[in-house]
C-alpha cells in the first residue's frame, strides 16, 4: 500500500514525519510524494498557531469527497492538533479513520495495521515516554546531507501563550550514547550536517528542572562535545533553546568545538519586561542582552535569529518600541515574527486587553521592514569576502547554479565546478548580495568560515 504524508508546522514535526515514514517503509509500505497515488493519507498537524490548525482542518475537510469516490482509502491525523483535539476530530470529520497524538507516534504501524484489518476508527492520545527512543528511524530520501535528531521532547516552561506543554507533554531527554549512535548511523549514510531538536534543547539532560544549571554544568554542552568527535560529521546545529540555559560551560563549548555552527536561534518573544512577565518568560530584556553579549565576546562572528510575538495581550506602544529597540540592538539576521493568536487552553487566551488585529498587522510590518533593511546591510558587508559553504546542490530557482549555506546559515548561490557533490565544503568569494542571499564564485583560495 502507498502512503502519502503531509507535514504542517515545525522542524520537530518534520522529524516525526521522517521517523513515521521510516517505520512504515520498514513494514513494507511504499512512501509516495503524490497524494493522488496514495492508499493512505496521513496529516502531521500543528497546534502552535490557529492558522496552522485551520489550514490542516480545511485540507482534511475537503477529502470527504475523495472518500466518497474512493471508499477504500484511509485517512489519518497525527501530531499536535491530534493530541489537542482528539475525539473532537473524529466527531467533526467522519471520513477520518484514525487520530494519533504525539505520545503514540511510535505505535503508528501497529495502529494502522489494526485499522486496516478491522476497518474500525481509532483514537490514541495517551502519553508514552517511549516515543522519544522509539522514533530514531530515518526515512532514506537519497543523497541528503542534512538530518534532524530529536534529543528532547516536551516542555516544562509553560509560557502563557504556548500550547506545546499540553500537546507534547513533560520534558524528557534521551541518553547521550543513544543520540551518538543515531548520529553515527546518519553519517554512515552520507549525512554531513545534523540539527539537534528539542522544545528547550539547551535543557537537555537536566531532568526537566526549570531552574537553569550552575555555570559549570551543561549536559547539552557534553552532548555537543561527544557529537563533535564523530568522524565525517562536518556541522552541528541546534534549535530551539531557552535563553537562560546559556551558561559559561555551554558558551565555551560552542566557541571551542569546530563543528558547532556559529549561528544561533535564540527566542526573545518580546523586548518588554512587562510583556515577558505576562508571557511567563523567566528572563528580562537586560538578561537576554547580557547573554547575547557573552556569546559575541566568545564567538565574534556569531549570527542570531529569533522568535517574536507582536500584539500579545496588553502590549502597549511602549512595549512594542522596547521590542523594536532590542531587536535592533542585537541585530538579528533572521526573525520569525508572529501576530499573537489565542490558543484555547493557554493562560493568555483568557487575558483581557487583547490587541486589535490592525495594530498587530502594523507592528508586524514595522519589524519585518526593520529586519529586511538590517539583513541587507549585514549581507552587503560580506561583498569581497571569502566564505565557507556546504554545498546543497542545484538551486531551486536556477538549476544551472548551485547553492549551499555558510556556517552562519546564509544561503549562497554560485556557479558549480566539475566533480562538485552535495556535502562538499567549498570556498566562495561573495560578489553580490541581497537581503535573502549571497552570490559569488568558487575560489581555490582558503578563507575563514563566515
Amino acid at each position: 500500500m502507498k502512503v502519502y504524508l503531509k507535514t504542517y508546522g515545525c522542524q520537530m514535526n518534520e522529524r516525526d514525519s521522517e521517523a513515521v515514514a521510516g517505520m512504515l517503509a520498514a513494514r513494507g509500505y511504499e512512501i509516495t510524494a503524490q497524494e493522488e497515488d496514495a492508499d493512505i493519507l496521513i496529516f502531521n498537524t500543528c497546534s502552535v498557531r490557529d492558522q496552522a490548525e485551520r489550514k490542516a482542518i480545511g485540507k482534511i475537510g475537503i477529502l470527504t469527497r475523495l472518500k466518497r469516490r474512493k471508499p477504500d482509502i484511509y485517512i489519518g491525523i497525527m501530531g499536535c492538533m491530534a493530541q489537542n483535539r482528539g475525539q473532537a476530530l473524529l466527531d467533526e470529520l467522519p471520513h477520518v479513520d484514525f487520530v494519533i497524538g504525539t505520545g503514540q507516534l511510535h505505535r503508528l504501524p501497529e495502529i494502522l495495521a489494526g485499522v486496516i484489518a478491522q476497518r474500525h476508527r481509532e483514537l490514541r492520545v495517551e502519553e508514552d515516554h517511549a516515543v522519544l527512543t522509539g522514533m530514531s528511524t530515518h526515512f532514506s530520501r537519497g543523497n541528503r546531507i542534512s538530518a534532524y535528531i530529536a534529543v528532547t521532547r516536551g516542555c516544562n516552561r509553560f509560557c502563557s501563550y504556548c500550547i506545546v506543554p499540553y500537546v507534547r507533554g513533560r520534558e524528557i531527554s534521551r541518553e547521550i550514547a543513544d543520540i551518538k549512535h543515531e548520529a553515527i548511523e546518519l553519517v554512515a549514510q552520507g549525512v554531513r550536517e545534523i540539527m539537534l531538536l528539542g522544545q528547550n534543547v539547551a535543557a537537555f539532560g537536566l531532568g526537566g528542572n526549570i531552574n537553569p544549571p550552575p555555570p559549570d554544568v551543561s549536559p547539552f554542552a557534553d552532548l555537543l562535545t561527544e557529537l563533535n568527535d564523530i568522524p565525517g560529521l562536518q556541522r552541528l546545529r541546534f534549535t530551539s533553546p531557552y535563553p537562560s540555559y546559556f551558561n559559561a560551560k555551554l558558551i565555551a563549548a560552542m566557541a571551542a568545538l569546530p563543528k558547532v555552527c556559529h549561528s544561533l536561534h535564540l527566542p526573545l518573544q518580546s523586548g518588554s519586561n512587562a510583556i515577558l512577565r505576562a508571557m511567563n518568560r523567566h528572563y528580562t530584556a537586560e538578561q537576554y542582552l547580557d547573554i547575547v553579549g557573552q556569546l559575541r565576546r566568545a564567538i565574534p562572528d556569531i549570527t542570531f535569529s529569533t522568535d517574536i510575538i507582536v500584539g500579545f495581550p496588553g502590549e502597549t506602544e511602549t512595549d512594542f518600541l522596547a521590542t523594536r529597540r532590542v531587536m535592533n540592538e542585537v541585530g538579528f539576521d533572521n526573525a520569525y515574527i508572529f501576530k499573537y493568536s489565542p490558543r484555547q487552553g493557554t493562560v493568555a487566551a483568557t487575558m483581557l486587553d487583547q490587541v486589535p488585529q490592525q495594530i498587530k498587522e502594523e507592528r508586524n510590518h514595522i519589524l519585518l521592514d526593520d529586519l529586511n533593511r538590517r539583513v541587507a546591510k549585514h549581507n552587503a558587508e560580506l561583498r569581497g569576502q571569502i566564505v565557507e559553504v556546504m554545498v546543497e546542490g542545484p538551486s531551486k530557482r536556477n538549476c544551472e547554479r548551485w547553492c549551499g549555506r555558510t556556517a552562519t546559515n546564509k544561503m549562497t548561490i554560485f556557479d558549480p565546478a566539475p566533480g562538485l557533490e552535495p556535502g562538499d565544503l567549498v570556498q566562495v568569494k561573495i560578489t553580490r548580495t541581497t537581503a535573502m542571499s549571497l552570490f559569488g564564485q568558487l575560489t581555490a583560495t582558503g578563507g575563514a568560515p563566515v
